[in-house]
């Protein structure tokens, strides 16, 4: 294909795919994170995000739903970017984060809760700030800062945080073994509005949350590269000395820390995972005073957020399985009683997330197949929509979405599948487009249709979303499946899917393409080494030779994890489970893109594919993106990379019109 497509007819379809889809929410707000219920339950603040055009990311700004009402008022309008709210213990006082000062570096504010008056910055913080959260007085606001520099996580779109340093361009870059920027921990006393550094220099903070007045729950580790989160451990920090006391340490990973307000119990998340910031597993309650752990019991769900809502009762969500689930904890007793539970809809981004909000009520934001984008709160096991973000654009999405459906499959070794069909209109068996989901460590749920996947569906394909072994809300001896055979039974996990599709007359067995990002991307190389069924490919993000992947990637530690192998060592998984060393038995075309900005699955995996591929005279093309990240995420390139994997699919594996 050309370089530039934006002439091509097949590029203008999508393009105006697009328009139609996004067009009329153009200028208001249109989705929603960061759920921030107010003390009293009456509103609910949120990170809204809102587009002008199609160009560039989604901004976003602070907005409040009234509960009572359903109406949402913008109460902050930048410029850039306004995040993560933070209602002051009397309510009389929202904080939040905006780089309204500096495109890039986020710094807190403050804003009168009545909302008149502009917002009020606070003092300046070193770096730029990730997190915050008030003291249960009220008193003090804690930030976890990162230097500027500091990598950011594969799940949020890999790069670095803002630097700002003014050199000419010319300049190169360099590492010379310190060059890590450091994420710190600080407190500001809202009396005197001075910033203190409390975490030393030692200690690289990565989530912190506060327990009691008094101390600071933390998930740290003692080097700040991003291969050190995947062996950081649970600290409480003195908030006057910044003394420091490991309470836990775990042979897995940490996220999630949330204390009650009183600072007698302290619920953390343990989990095995493939990226920062995408966690669910188990559900641990530790005593601050002694470290004792409790596992919870939470009836076979992987636990992906937390929150107390009174001294005893913590609220948690997550998955099992194919379902969405929300409960709460007696931490007193350390039983969990299910409140919630729904097959067909989920919540939050990566995983089920959601807030207490009153006695008995937790907010969300929901989404579904056929469900738009709303927040909601559950009470009573029921869904009460208070806004949904509805226009012309979602219903348009709703008439090309197709139908979806469960599949359960059987593996080779007798496990138990699960995954989800997207099958459209017209009759089969279809072309199916395999889809698999990053991670591994990670699952598809029924939400709102997936813009690749829609677009796929509409034109005719069928679209399978598989959760081999590996994927989360199966628990960990599921997840644990995939460490030291990534590649292995989960590839073949996959196969058998698509032979059951085949058997039941949904696919068509000469018409089978395989996509995915990141590990998918992975997968997307890898199949077609192992199996000369499919027609198509399109790996984005892949990850195709570990060699080149541990010694190239800021992730190099993960992946010694998950091989269980030394990449110093000739042969191994690090050869054998390498696309590029086996690319001679691939004859499936194959299509590639990545980001120049990728630090987790850097552009040269890519090109190292595609060029072996090209050596065997195999059909290839490789795209890469100079202003991406870990995967397309701003328009127009989005529209680019779509326009790419469509015709790729549609060239060698025509879809039922």
């Amino acid at each position: 294909m050309d370089r530039d497509l934006r002439e091509n007819a097949l590029y203008k379809e999508i393009e105006e795919h697009f328009r139609r889809a996004l067009e009329p929410g153009f200028g208001r707000i249109t989705g929603a994170s960061d759920l921030a219920p107010s003390p009293d339950g009456d509103r609910i603040a949120f990170t809204g995000s809102r587009m002008e055009r199609l160009e560039g990311a989604p901004s976003t700004r602070i907005a409040v739903v009234d509960v009572a009402t359903g109406q949402v008022e913008e109460i902050t309008a930048g410029p850039n970017n306004d995040r993560l709210p933070q209602w002051s213990p009397d309510a009389s006082t929202l904080a939040f984060l905006s780089d309204r000062r500096e495109a890039g570096r986020f710094q807190p504010f403050v804003l009168s809760s009545n909302r008149i008056g502009e917002a009020v910055p606070l003092p300046e913080v070193e770096g730029t700030v990730e997190s915050l959260a008030w003291s249960p007085d009220g008193s003090r606001l804690l930030f976890v800062s990162a230097g500027l520099g500091a990598d950011r996580p594969a799940a949020s779109g890999s790069g670095v945080t803002k630097g700002a340093d003014g050199s000419p361009t010319w300049l190169p870059h360099v590492e010379s073994g310190g060059e890590h920027e450091w994420r710190r921990l600080w407190v500001l006393g809202l009396e005197r509005r001075e910033v203190s550094r409390l975490s030393g220099d030692g200690a690289n903070i990565w989530e912190a949350g506060w327990c009691g007045d008094g101390s600071i729950a933390v998930i740290a580790s003692r080097a700040p590269d991003e291969s050190a989160w995947y062996h950081a451990s649970l600290v409480l920090i003195d908030a006057d000395t910044g003394a420091e006391r490991e309470l836990f340490r775990s042979d897995v990973q940490l996220g999630l820390p949330m204390s009650n307000r009183d600072g007698t119990h302290l619920a953390v998340v343990e989990a095995l995972c493939s990226d920062r910031v995408v966690v669910a597993g188990d559900l641990l309650l530790v005593d601050p005073a002694t470290g004792q752990v409790t596992r919870v019991d939470t009836m076979g769900v992987d636990v992906s957020d937390v929150a107390w809502r009174t001294a005893d009762r913590c609220v948690y969500l997550g998955l099992r399985g194919l379902e969405t689930v929300a409960g709460e904890i007696d931490a007193s007793t350390g039983a969990a009683t299910e409140r919630w539970s729904t097959s067909t809809e989920s919540c939050g981004a990566w995983y089920p997330a959601g807030r207490p909000i009153g006695d008995e009520a937790i907010a969300v934001v929901l989404d579904g197949h056929d469900r738009p984008p709303e927040v909601a709160v559950v009470r009573g096991g029921k869904v009460e929509t208070l806004h949904a973000f509805e226009h012309e654009g979602t219903e348009y999405v709703a008439t090309g979405g197709g139908t979806i459906d469960e599949v359960v499959w059987t593996a080779p070794d007798r496990t138990e599948l699960q995954g989800l069909l997207v099958v459209p209109p017209t009759p089969g068996p279809h072309a199916l487009v395999v889809m698999v989901h990053g991670g591994p460590i990670w699952a598809y749920t029924s939400r709102w249709p997936r813009p690749l996947a829609q677009l796929l569906v509409a034109r005719g394909f069928a679209a399978f979303l598989p959760n081999p072994r590996g994927s989360s809300g199966r628990g960990r001896a599921f997840a644990e499946m995939v460490v030291g055979d990534m590649g292995g039974a989960d590839a073949g996990d996959i196969l058998a899917g698509i032979d059951a599709l085949v058997e039941r007359g949904v696919a068509d067995p000469e018409r089978i393409g395989v996509t995915g990002g990141s590990y998918g991307g992975f997968m997307a190389c890898w199949l077609p080494t192992l199996d000369a069924r499919f027609a198509a490919a399109v790996a984005v993000s892949p990850v195709s030779d570990w060699y080149s992947q541990h010694f190239g990637s800021n992730l190099g530690g993960w992946d010694v994890e998950f091989l269980r192998s030394d990449p110093t060592t000739a042969g191994g998984p690090y050869r054998d489970r390498s696309p590029v060393m086996f690319a001679g038995r691939a004859r499936t075309p194959t299509l590639l893109t990545a980001g120049n900005a990728d630090k987790g699955t850097p552009p040269g995996q890519a090109v190292e594919f595609y060029r072996a591929l090209r050596e065997h005279d195999v059909e290839a093309e490789v795209a890469l993106y100079p202003e991406e990240g870990h995967g397309v995420r701003a328009f127009p390139a989005v529209i680019d990379a779509c326009t790419r994997t469509v015709a790729w699919f549609e060239r060698f594996m025509p879809p039922n019109r």
